[in-house]
């Protein structure tokens, strides 16, 4: 009953799960915060662990002989979500100063924008994509945090940011990625625990959220949220459709902003001080954009698949001409 229930939500593995942790952190997190292996699965303590794990396995599954369409399909998502996230945040930086426009600063935006995330995306695959799909994962995973966010402020100038912050993120997959290709048994056996620990990952990410910073941050977080989905989105999407020749159901699905970019614009702020003013509200800013987004996408990218095509709805061929 439950998994049919998990299965009738888009990305439900994930986003339930998630939504879960969000409401226990912010109504009881006395529930979870009782110590032991309990906090340690169940809060915000055990999700980069979570994360990592499920990089490395996922890593596994990227063969040697299949990483240029891998590369192909992922790069163009990865790309595009890069230069749209960078270019509204830039601008909005190099015109109007730190403050930014409308009360976004271009920290909140780029931190917003940049970051995709990679289990909302790994579990809609799931359900509409195809393996090549889903092996793009641990590829987007580079955005899943600091390093694009650092990498757009760092270049334009609008930050000071050291080289080694920009590798630390990629460790787990080049690893389950060379053990993978090294012993093939190995990547069949770590290959499912991608998908088994995408409600743990969920779970873990929600509790690291807090409900009220949808109200903490203000309109101006609903809007980083609207923006990241919609504007980023449907230039991801046309990237997708494009020059990647494929329906654009992907494109919509890495239009999030990852759990872990609620973080983001602390380190940026710890990295160059300069930004520490702005990084408070940036945070609830990310915030709501990172849960907005995780309930938005499942919804638009269900919608786009089925209306336009994806492998587990593939369109009639009255509906191509």
């Amino acid at each position: 009953m439950i998994m049919r229930f998990l299965k009738r939500i888009p990305a439900g593995m994930m986003v339930v799960p998630m939504l879960l942790g969000a409401f226990i952190n912010t109504f009881f997190p006395q529930i979870t915060g009782i110590g032991s292996f309990t906090t340690a699965i169940f809060t915000s303590a055990g999700a980069n662990t979570a994360i990592g794990i499920q990089l490395f396995c996922l890593g596994t599954t990227l063969q040697f002989r299949e990483m240029g369409g891998v590369i192909k399909r992922g790069g163009i998502l990865l790309i595009s979500k890069f230069v749209i996230g960078a270019a509204i945040g830039v601008g909005v930086g190099k015109i109007f100063g730190p403050e930014g426009l409308l009360g976004l600063s271009a920290l909140a935006i780029i931190s917003a924008v940049t970051n995709s995330n990679g289990s909302v995306y790994l579990a809609l695959m799931n359900s509409y994509g195809d393996k090549v799909d889903q092996a793009a994962m641990p590829l987007l995973a580079i955005n899943d945090g600091p390093m694009l966010t650092m990498l757009a402020m760092g270049m334009s100038g609008l930050a000071d940011i050291p080289i080694l912050a920009l590798i630390a993120a990629i460790g787990p997959i080049l690893i389950g990625m060379i053990l993978g290709n090294l012993d093939h048994d190995l990547s069949d056996f770590l290959a499912p625990a991608g998908s088994i620990l995408l409600p743990f990952v969920g779970f873990c990410l929600g509790s690291g959220m807090n409900l009220t910073n949808i109200v903490k941050g203000g309109a101006q977080g609903i809007l980083l949220g609207l923006i990241t989905c919609f504007v980023g989105g449907a230039f991801i999407m046309a990237c997708d459709r494009f020059i990647g020749r494929r329906p654009g159901y992907a494109g919509w699905a890495v239009a999030t902003t990852a759990g872990n970019a609620v973080a983001v614009p602390a380190v940026i702020a710890a990295t160059d001080a300069s930004w520490a003013p702005y990084a408070d509200i940036a945070t609830s800013q990310v915030a709501a954009s990172a849960i907005l987004t995780a309930i938005l996408v499942p919804i638009v990218t269900t919608w786009w698949a089925k209306k336009f095509g994806c492998p587990q709805f593939p369109l009639k061929e009255k509906d191509t001409n």
